[in-house]
């Protein structure tokens, strides 16, 4: 589907105050922009936003990944929650990437009636990134519509960008990835059959089934946050390889502490509160199972510690 019949297949209700990106994580400096987006409409402009189903980088450099902090499904659910009242989503292409900054401009104009574009400042639309700032408001004058920037925002100095984010979290660094995020980094999926090996050493394990274009965090065992049906309980989460086994696969596995019933098939979310140790091999299942022991009183401190706590 062209871009013009994707924005054609789902108009707005009214003209538009609109922003354009990816937003992967919809963190703080995203919130910080839809903020403003959202005062600029007011009761006159519906808050809009185009959004990237996949990062460009992945299409105009072949081969590279980009590790995802939501996923669409996610990102439209927390841009809505930022009070955008429309969200539409469109998969960056090579023929998107060729569209001039005009013609994209125009297309944006006609079909989602736009009439103000919010955009950061390092922020350029349309092939080899040609409107920039300055040339998006000679066009603005033209089309008749207006551009504001926002400048970033900063974190205990730091600049709030997905790639800070990304970056935490694959060092497992979970508070300061909490702190850019605005929320504790998380990860959904289907509860499916391991190996069992877990309940062979009496902590029956969760394996999540994480799509393959999410970001984990780096390797090793979190105090987490297990949310099943709704509902919150204490877990203890491993990443990786399972080193002390010879395995190569790298998995999620949740241990969700004081609980009994058959997850199979369920949608488990995992939220990671800390990091308690790095990934080891073990002399022993014995020395294993002892670790295990202490890993899952260390994450009923941690989590005990992250009652109550707020990341506003």
């Amino acid at each position: 589907m062209s871009l013009r019949q994707r924005l054609a297949s789902a108009p707005p209700s009214k003209e538009t105050v609109l922003t354009v990106g990816v937003f992967d994580g919809v963190h703080k400096g995203h919130c910080h922009l839809l903020r403003r987006l959202v005062q600029l409409a007011g009761a006159s402009y519906q808050p809009a936003v185009l959004t990237f189903t996949n990062h460009p980088v992945t299409v105009l450099r072949p081969g590279a990944r980009v590790g995802y902090l939501t996923t669409p499904e996610q990102k439209v659910r927390l841009l809505k929650e930022q009070g955008i009242d429309f969200v539409v989503a469109v998969e960056f292409s090579l023929e998107l990437s060729r569209i001039s900054a005009r013609d994209f401009t125009a297309t944006l104009v006609e079909l989602l009636r736009m009439r103000g574009l919010v955009l950061g400042p390092d922020t350029a639309l349309g092939h080899n990134r040609e409107g920039d700032l300055d040339f998006l408001s000679r066009l603005g004058a033209e089309l008749g519509f207006w551009v504001e920037t926002v400048e970033p925002l900063a974190v205990d100095g730091i600049t709030v960008k997905s790639r800070r984010v990304r970056d935490a979290i694959s060092q497992g660094d979970m508070g300061t990835g909490a702190k850019l995020l605005g929320r504790k980094f998380s990860l959904s999926g289907a509860v499916v059959l391991g190996d069992r090996r877990g309940r062979e050493l009496g902590f029956p394990t969760a394996n999540l089934s994480i799509a393959s274009e999410m970001l984990l965090p780096g390797d090793g065992i979190y105090a987490t946050w297990a949310i099943i049906d709704g509902v919150r309980h204490l877990s203890a989460t491993s990443v990786g390889v399972r080193p002390t086994f010879g395995l190569t696969e790298r998995l999620v596995e949740t241990y969700v502490i004081d609980f009994d019933a058959d997850l199979y098939g369920k949608q488990l979310c995992v939220e990671f509160v800390r990091k308690l140790r790095d990934q080891e091999a073990f002399s022993s299942v014995a020395e294993l199972v002892e670790q295990i022991h202490r890993d899952v009183a260390d994450s009923r401190q941690a989590l005990a510690e992250d009652r109550g706590t707020s990341l506003a």
